[in-house]
Parts: structure tokens; sequence; C-alpha cells
């Protein structure tokens, strides 16, 4: 009753009536079902971690190897083959790969055996960079300059996939929540608009390598987490420097297949002249975590002590720890036995 009676004074204040109505989409439960029914079920592109229609982010400290998996991604979806022991639905189709990291001589570098023998790239996969010559018109911002030529590119390509490497050329501060937003609204229109899937990629800040990875170690985390569909991470192992993990940490059409629990584990591989994530099976994000000395454990303690007394409650010390709160309670009245964290 109380939302029916500001609509008038709303009008009052000059505000169209329309505005008012358009700005929310009312229909019975079983008209939204019955419509949704109607749409086809998104088919995995990358197994459970990218579907169809999702604007999905992928991030990870540098040199994990972001760009090595993106382009093995958009390589299936071009090719219609699924990679080794991931999933793809999708039939092949055009793919559209913007790549704001390397130089053409850095990518052969990786694509090649010495810069000899090429690794042959379906024609569906279409690479795009910079262009340093381009002259961008006097009244817009390099940034629309920018959306402007993606959005020309997928008219142009009439492609629906796009992998944007990375995102951190679009906004040039990714970290500040107040960028992040506009960024994801101006991807998230251009998904609605050309019916896209898109997946961005983006580096995280230096992070505790002793410490599960959560949305929070995301650049701008809480705008772009909120407003992704889906997101994964790639971790580092620590026993080999070839080996990686693959975390899910948001989804929306699956329930979490690969939690702390069961991450994908990975060995950066390059069979001749293709540099590649293999998969070599599944295990506990615990055993890839950095194990931490005598004295950080201690430095950790000290810390939780510090925040009990600052009135932090035991839930509010261990989320910030990312420890349980039973450990902090024995932290806190000094029966803590057990060394690990």
């Amino acid at each position: 009753m109380e939302v029916i009676e500001k609509i008038p004074v709303a009008i009052a204040e000059g505000t169209d009536p329309t505005q008012i109505k358009d700005f929310l989409i009312v229909k019975t439960a079983n008209q939204w079902l019955k419509e949704a029914s109607q749409r086809p079920i998104p088919k995995m592109l990358f197994s459970e971690l990218w579907h169809e229609g999702e604007l999905c982010i992928l991030f990870a400290s540098s040199g994990l190897g972001k760009s090595i998996l993106a382009v093995q991604i958009g390589n299936s979806i071009s090719t219609g083959e699924p990679i080794p022991g991931f999933k793809n639905e999708s039939i092949s189709q055009t793919v559209l790969y913007f790549d704001f990291e390397l130089s053409d001589k850095q990518f052969e570098g990786r694509y090649s055996a010495e810069f000899k023998n090429h690794f042959e790239f379906d024609d569906n996969f279409i690479r795009i960079e910079l262009n340093p010559d381009a002259d961008k018109p006097e009244k817009i911002t390099e940034e629309e300059f920018l959306i402007n030529s993606i959005e020309k590119a997928i008219e142009d390509t009439n492609a629906k996939i796009l992998i944007i490497d990375n995102i951190t050329y679009l906004r040039n501060d990714t970290e500040r929540a107040k960028d992040a937003l506009p960024l994801m609204k101006k991807l998230k229109a251009l998904k609605r608009k050309y019916d896209l899937s898109i997946l961005t990629l983006t580096h995280t800040p230096k992070r505790d390598a002793s410490k599960p990875i959560t949305k929070n170690d995301l650049s701008g985390s809480i705008m772009l987490f909120n407003f992704c569909d889906s997101s994964f991470s790639i971790g580092a192992g620590t026993s080999d420097p070839n080996v990686r993990y693959i975390k899910q940490i948001k989804e929306r059409f699956t329930q979490q297949m690969y939690d702390d629990e069961n991450v994908i584990v990975c060995e950066i591989t390059k069979p001749v002249n293709f540099l590649q994530f293999s998969h070599a099976g599944y295990g506990k994000e615990i055993d890839y975590l950095r194990n931490i000395s005598e004295s950080e454990k201690e430095v950790v303690k000290e810390m939780v002590q510090q925040r009990y007394r600052e009135g932090k409650s035991y839930r509010e010390i261990a989320k910030e720890f990312n420890i349980s709160h039973m450990k902090v309670q024995r932290i806190i009245k000094g029966k803590d036995e057990n060394p690990s964290f």
C-alpha cells in the first residue's frame, strides 16, 4: 500500500510514470516458469565452471596461467571439442579472444615449437589486440572507445563467445569497487544485447598462499562478484612449479562441484607446440596450500588475541583468519595445542 501511495508523489515531482512501471517486470510465478521452459537449457562451455549466457570471471595471481587456460578454453569452443578431462556441450563456433596481455611474438612462442612448427588453430578462433595507431575520437574516453570497438567486432563477426584477457584494460583500476560497477554494467549490457557468453580474466592482489582462495581475493570483489554469473580461480601447487588447481567460486546453473574438498588438479605442459593445462585428477585444496612457519603461527595467534581485545566475536575473528570459531576460542583461552592452521 505504501508503494502505491508513493507513485503520485513521484509523478508530481516530474518523474515519468512509465519509467516507474518499467523498472520492475511483474508476472505470476507460473508465467515465469512457462516462459523459462521455452528457452534452451544453457550448455556447458567449460564443465560446470562456465555456461552459455554467463558473464564469468577467471581470477588468479600473476604468473599462474590464466591466459594459458583461457586460450585453451577458446580453442576448445572454436573446434567444438572438449579439453580432455573437461566438458564442452557447445557446437564449433566463433570465439573472439581479446588479448591485451601478450604481443604477437609472445603468443607465437607459446603456440609453436621454438617459433617453428606452429599450432594450427581453427579459423573460428579470432585473436584481437590493441591497435597502437588507432585514432580515438576526441569526445569519448579511452574506455568508451574500447567498449565501442568490442561491440563493432561482435557485430562484424556475429560471435557469441567473448574472452577478455584481461579486464584491467577496460578499467584503469578494478581494485576500487566504485570503478568496477560501471564496467560490469557495460559488459552485462553487451551480454544481453547480443546474447553473449563472456569470460573475463583479472589479476588478484598479492594473497596469502597459505589460505584457501575465496571471493575476497577477487580485485574489487564485492561489485565484480555480485555482477558476474559465475567465477573460478587458479591456485598454485607447493611441491611442483608446474602444478595448478582450479577452484569453483560462484555458480548459478549447477551446484558447486569443485570446492575446497574437490579442486581440479592440473599440470602445465607443452606437448610439441601447444602450451596447456593437462587434467591430472582431483584433490583437496589444503594439500596445495603453503605451510606456515611456527613464527608465523605465533603472529597469527597474537593477532587473534588482539582482535578479541578490540571486541570482535569468535565468529568474526574466525572469518578474518579463515579458521574455525572453536580454534579461535582455544587460542583466546590459551588451550590451543593443535599446531595446524
